[in-house]
């Protein structure tokens, strides 16, 4: 074993997912959320004001935490499902492997999304909580449920197939929740090692705030009417987000607002989780000798701008939370305000566990507990996608520049423009905006030749594609029947679950939706059956 082995912490590592940084209370933007765990962790710790998703979707932001390398590597530019999904290159090493190898305990609870989960990704024990299960048998949390007697639901996370930016509620009690649940495993981990000698590494990953919004009933009503409006463009917004713009399917003001709230809930619930797994450190004595992190892969645009999910540069997708804390290590209050993302997370770990890099591969980010760092971090490279839907951008201190390689680019002043609502670039920009542009794309040139996909670059110039077309879309995501074990209850009705799901939200109007098209296309649903479930709704006062 090659680490030092009196001195080697603990490392508890957190993560929710699509969380927005500034749905944390102690980054003082909105002080009606609710969040005092996440708040402690940056009273005890380090809050660092400028954390980015180096590539702001689940899949291709976790390969960048897991093997601390970009998309030019590991091979996800964007999210990889059914026939396109491949895996993740055997050759490149995984925090969690290295860790292993110096005699770490290591395990993962919850949403990881490596790809493949079930390989070696370096994880002596794995109990997952996947959005969409395809089988019983590779789900720890649906087997809980069936275990629980909960095993017809079949929607176990909220509806997401035909509601899934709805307002909903989640079916049974928090108890049954799948953040109560993650939390649950997490801390009966914990309890587990207090009598080994060996250090843990636990990767603790929840779902929410990750649509569908189905909180348990008991959290549905914190934010009513406290979440502010959403924020409007002034000048026309990318055709990418313009092409998110249709995902939530979300009729009236009001709907979006009660989409915001229920956010909101989300985010208090799974803080009230992140709690109860930080009092089990300190209930069982190990605080003092664990390192603690909490991020989250990315951002939600949850309405502002107009549009809605992930995968844009603006910073409601890309900008993340991003909190440490260790006892004797990390200054308590601290706040950092250079650049970090989550590139800078397995040099990090290595660096607590005095573990080496074990590939001759580059590393783009650096341990955020030395003193003598050599990283960059005055400005920050964010990417996202291929061909000509791709995009990557760099920003500094006051300005962000996005390159799109199928339509124009953007500018913003984000600090005289923190919403990032008017486009510098749009119309006719002066002498002054053009040079700050062309500075700032000079630079950027330099970290996609060196960090983006290869051949982006060609001559010193980025590569010429086709303009971008528009490819309007809704979520529905219908999985396929749930593998089960001989045995086990059938599934409930998804068309029941759809009603029993929004029987409380009464601002959802099914006639007003889209869900026809979904039912009856990829659901294979009849128009007789759409009929019906319409005509329950409108007696339920849906």
């Amino acid at each position: 074993m090659n680490f030092r082995s009196e001195n080697a912490p603990n490392i508890l590592f957190i993560t929710a997912d699509q969380l927005r940084w500034d749905f944390v209370h102690a980054y003082g933007v909105n002080p009606w959320i609710h969040t005092p765990n996440l708040d402690s962790l940056a009273e005890d710790g380090c809050l660092f004001e400028r954390a980015y998703s180096p590539n702001p979707v689940c899949i291709p932001a976790r390969h960048n935490i897991l093997t601390g390398l970009t998309a030019r590597y590991h091979g996800f530019d964007d999210n990889y499902f059914g026939p396109d999904a491949k895996p993740c290159p055997s050759n490149l090493p995984t925090f969690a492997q290295i860790l292993s190898g110096c005699g770490y305990s290591t395990a993962a609870i919850g949403k990881i999304h490596f790809q493949p989960e079930r390989n070696a990704a370096g994880f002596d024990l794995f109990e997952n909580c996947d959005e969409v299960v395809s089988d019983i048998a590779e789900d720890e949390y649906a087997q809980f449920l069936r275990d629980s007697g909960h095993g017809s639901l079949g929607s176990i996370h909220g509806v997401r197939n035909a509601l899934y930016m709805q307002p909903q509620q989640y079916p049974l009690p928090q108890e049954y929740h799948g953040s109560y649940w993650i939390a649950e495993r997490a801390i009966r981990y914990i309890r587990s090692r207090v009598t080994r000698k060996r250090p843990f590494l636990l990767w603790a990953g929840f779902i929410h705030p990750h649509p569908p919004l189905a909180v348990p009933e008991n959290w549905a009503h914190l934010y009513d009417g406290k979440v502010p409006p959403h924020t409007s463009p002034l000048t026309p917004l990318s055709k990418f987000a313009e092409e998110n713009k249709c995902i939530a399917d979300l009729p009236d003001e009001a709907c979006v607002n009660r989409v915001r709230e229920l956010y909101a809930c989300a985010v208090s619930f799974m803080d009230y989780n992140v709690g109860r797994i930080l009092r089990a450190l300190d209930e069982t004595g190990q605080r003092e000798n664990t390192l603690v992190v909490f991020v989250s892969d990315h951002g939600e645009m949850l309405g502002d701008l107009d549009t809605y999910q992930k995968f844009l540069p603006y910073d409601a997708s890309c900008r993340v939370p991003f909190l440490m804390r260790w006892p004797g290590h990390i200054q308590p209050g601290s706040r950092r305000k250079d650049f970090v993302d989550l590139n800078d997370l397995l040099p990090t770990f290595l660096d607590a566990a005095g573990a080496s890099y074990t590939a001759e591969y580059p590393l783009p980010g650096e341990s955020l507990l030395t003193s003598q760092g050599k990283k960059d971090r005055s400005v920050q490279y964010v990417e996202h996608q291929r061909e000509n839907k791709r995009w990557c951008c760099l920003m500094d201190q006051r300005y962000k520049f996005v390159h799109h390689y199928g339509e124009p680019e953007e500018l913003f002043d984000v600090e005289a423009d923190p919403e990032e609502r008017t486009n510098l670039l749009y119309g006719t920009p002066g002498d002054e905006v053009r040079k700050i542009c062309d500075d700032l794309r000079a630079r950027l040139l330099e970290y996609e030749a060196q960090w983006g996909l290869p051949g982006y670059v060609e001559g010193g110039s980025f590569r010429r594609f086709p303009d971008y077309e528009i490819k309007t879309y809704q979520e529905c995501c219908f999985p396929s029947a749930m593998v089960q074990d001989p045995g086990d209850p059938p599934r409930d009705s998804l068309l029941d679950e759809i009603l029993r799901a929004i029987a409380k939200e009464p601002l959802v109007k099914l006639s007003k939706l889209h869900i026809r098209d979904l039912l009856t296309g990829l659901g294979g649903f009849s128009d007789a059956e759409v009929d019906d479930l319409l005509r329950r709704a409108q007696d339920q006062g849906n």
